[in-house]
């Protein structure tokens, strides 16, 4: 099934702005203005690889048309998850009510799940190289890598650096250099930003959003979230 912008700007017009349980845009603990990222290609946060003792050097030619994706392709039933991977309410949501919603939902291909970058940032310095370093996992080891790497991270929230980007790499089976070489030059920031614009355009204003079939959840919680699931799932 299809799912087009102008079905999703329609959920997001009939119900309003949505984000506002969670960590709010503009915001953000260093006072930044939400633009994020270094915007030129050039290291932005000088990482210290520690024990991996990595050479860091620009990535060539990243897969910015990736989309970190779960479930059945062809369900019915999309969900969408905007994250700032600096937003403490987007830690809890993916490491407490994410699970439940895999599940139950995911692991039986009832739906299809999209995740989507959103940052506000909560923390300029590591939103987007955060972003960056899970998608070029997910790029190169699948949709499966993706998801093990943001859990991984996450669990590192507030004390990023690039050992703790390395080490949720090598959770994920993925190469903990070239994730920690994303993050450095935020190689996938257009990515990131081209999501953060396509959520603004449909009301996101802070994170998580959860959208299904292009209606926002309110709030971020499981139950919520499995309700408008199942309503979708019954046609209601």
């Amino acid at each position: 099934m299809e799912y087009t912008r102008r079905s999703l700007l329609a959920g997001a017009i009939t119900t309003g702005v949505v984000g506002a349980a969670g960590c709010l845009g503009g915001d953000g603990s260093d006072g930044s203005d939400g633009s994020g990222g270094s915007g030129d290609g050039e290291a932005a946060v000088g990482l210290d690889t520690g024990e991996y003792d990595c050479d860091l050097t620009e990535p060539a030619d990243p897969d910015l048309e990736y989309r970190p994706t779960l479930g059945d392709p062809e369900a019915d039933v999309l969900v969408q998850a905007f994250e700032d991977f600096t937003c403490p309410h987007c830690a809890s949501y993916k490491l407490e009510e994410f699970p439940t919603i895999r599940e139950e939902y995911l692991a039986p291909g009832d739906v299809r799940y999209e995740h989507w970058d959103f940052p506000i940032p909560v923390n300029e310095a590591w939103a987007v190289p955060v972003a960056s370093a899970a998608r070029g996992v997910g790029a190169r080891g699948g949709d499966e890598a993706f998801f093990d790497f943001s859990t991984a991270v996450y669990e590192s929230q507030g004390s990023y650096s690039g050992e703790a980007i390395g080490a949720a790499a090598e959770t994920a089976g993925g190469d903990p250099c070239a994730a920690m070489a994303d993050a450095e030059f935020t190689a996938y920031e257009s990515a990131s930003m081209a999501d953060r614009s396509e959520g603004e355009s449909i009301g996101v204003s802070g994170t998580p959003a959860i959208f299904v079939n292009g209606d926002p959840v309110e709030g971020y919680g499981a139950d919520a979230i499995s309700a408008a699931i199942d309503a979708a799932l019954s046609g209601d």
